[in-house]
């Protein structure tokens, strides 16, 4: 082995020494919360941009909450979201028996205890507690007892236990000086000993608690920063003095800031869709959603449209705010109509026809209008189903429409229906005149359209249509554009009427491509229903 060689290989094993290693740890109690989410994207963006590892562990400790559809929601939203991540999902509950392991380590250690007090005796010494002080609260003092469990076993002989009476195991933490937290995005946070209390690590059943479990995985895991919500930095004090008793090493802590909604109340189900397969089901594209949540609480100068590979390069943890995010759909949907102007119509279509299938129009259309909540693309989607396709339910009967009138078609309105549209639902709704059945149910702005000056101007074109050899949009602009000129009519007054008999709407992509994509047969079958 040459000296370079050797220096680069050493160099090699520095940086791949130096190089993070981060974790998502879900608990499958439900979908996977847009909260969720972006500490996901926070996690994967880090070890991305820094030849690190992502790694993805699901915390189903709690056996009555956990849930194996949760399970699968979460891996199906990390997967569209295109966030991977290396090996296998690990099971914290398959790892019970380490738990425990570290558990007796930590007994025969001294560093923990056996505690044989019943929940009644633990209740009756919090309440005991609390009436002490109402009354010094009553008598003017300010001397307040911490309101917390003080086991009476900690110190006291083994030899006293009851037979009968299956002990929890405590951990001995300190009860004096501080538990001090150095956090990347909160700063220095301490913790007073005093306001601490002695934490259960293993229950009397034998099972591990969620604060030693997450510590022993971590360690095991090798994770090396731990990134995750502000809700937890009170855990991570907790669990610093699990990694001391142990004597491990504490990871660097980068706890985010929660995500509210626009009039800064905790973001809730009145904000809006909460899981991210909601994003998916209303036509969101991954890459837009990731530079809009990565936005929420991280910012790289004014930049709000971020490529991708500037993502991994420029983001960092110390340039998280601490304040709490405010999640405006209005930014979102702007985001989301600029990347889908600039998305290949056949990525587009791909997408279209992997999100039909998941809405349930019937459903949809029956939830009940809340006016203070965000309007739903997929919610609109699915009353203009109900308004223009009788009988069909689902995205998957959809599709069916779409696949007998030929993919291609939809592919073809593509390029006018993106540049208005916000969302694929949104282009799909557009796109809905594509599969229409005649005769077309006109709304009514259409159908006011549709008059006897519309209906005569209808018949006066047909023939005209009928002998254009060349079935283009530019063809066709030209016979209408030639149609007004010799009778003296504004193109719009004839255009008008062309859209709402073409698509039995008002609004529509441009009218002459509407004509081309729908064909020459269908077309005219259409302007003739109409005509009268």
């Amino acid at each position: 082995m040459t000296a370079k060689t050797q220096a680069a290989e050493t160099q090699a094993a520095k940086t791949k020494a130096a190089a993070p290693v981060v974790r998502f740890a879900p608990s499958p109690t439900g979908y996977l919360h847009i909260g969720g989410a972006r500490t996901a994207l926070f996690n994967w963006l880090y070890a991305q941009g820094r030849q690190g590892r992502f790694l993805l562990r699901i915390e189903d400790t709690d056996r009555e909450r956990n849930n194996e559809a949760a399970v699968t929601a979460i891996l199906d939203g990390l997967k569209w979201l295109e966030l991977d991540w290396e090996g296998e999902a690990i099971s914290q509950f398959a790892r019970a028996d380490r738990h425990r392991a570290v558990a007796a380590e930590l007994l025969a250690k001294g560093a923990a205890y056996h505690c044989y007090c019943s929940p009644a005796e633990i209740d009756v010494a919090r309440e005991a507690v609390k009436a002490e002080n109402k009354a010094r609260k009553e008598a003017g003092r300010t001397d307040f007892l911490p309101e917390l469990f003080l086991s009476p076993w900690r110190d006291r002989d083994p030899k006293d236990a009851p037979k009968d009476v299956k002990p929890a195991v405590r951990l001995k933490a300190p009860r004096e000086g501080e538990t001090v937290v150095e956090d990347r995005v909160q700063g220095r946070v301490v913790f007073p000993n005093k306001d601490l209390d002695d934490l259960i690590i293993l229950r009397s059943d034998g099972n591990p608690t969620y604060n030693l479990a997450v510590v022993v995985d971590d360690h095991d895991m090798g994770v090396t920063h731990v990134i995750r919500g502000v809700d937890h930095l009170t855990n991570a004090a907790r669990q610093s003095q699990i990694y001391a008793a142990m004597g491990w090493t504490i990871p660097v802590w980068a706890h985010v800031p929660l995500i509210h909604g626009a009039d800064g109340a905790k973001l809730s189900k009145r904000h809006g869709a909460q899981g991210v397969e909601d994003y998916r089901d209303m036509g969101y594209l991954p890459v837009a959603l990731r530079n809009y949540l990565v936005r929420l609480g991280w910012s790289h100068g004014d930049d709000e449209i971020i490529a991708p590979d500037d993502l991994i390069r420029w983001f960092d943890i110390d340039a998280i705010n601490k304040s709490p995010a405010r999640f405006d759909f209005k930014k979102l949907d702007d985001l989301n109509g600029h990347y889908i102007r600039k998305t290949d119509d056949a990525e587009l279509l791909a997408r279209i026809k992997a999100m039909l299938p998941h809405l349930d129009f019937k459903a949809l259309a029956e939830l009940p209008l809340d006016p203070k909540a965000p309007a739903r693309a997929d919610v609109a989607l699915a009353r203009e189903v109900a308004a223009q396709l009788a009988g069909v339910t689902t995205g998957a009967e959809l599709a069916q429409r779409f696949e007998a009138a030929g993919w291609e078609k939809l592919a073809a309105a593509l390029p006018g229906l993106k540049e208005r549209a916000k969302t694929l639902a949104e282009l799909v709704g557009g796109a809905l005149y594509l599969v229409a059945q005649r005769p077309l149910r006109l709304d009514d702005k259409a159908a006011k359209l549709i008059d006897a000056d519309a209906k005569a101007t209808l018949a006066a074109l047909l023939p005209k249509f009928k002998a254009e050899t060349a079935w283009t949009a530019a063809a066709l602009e030209a016979v209408v554009r030639a149609h007004a000129e010799a009778t003296g009519a504004k193109l719009g007054k004839v255009a008008q009427p062309l859209r709402a008999a073409l698509t039995g709407r008002s609004v529509s992509p441009p009218v002459f491509d509407v004509m081309a994509v729908l064909g020459r047969d269908e077309a005219l079958a259409r302007l003739e229903a109409q005509a009268g």
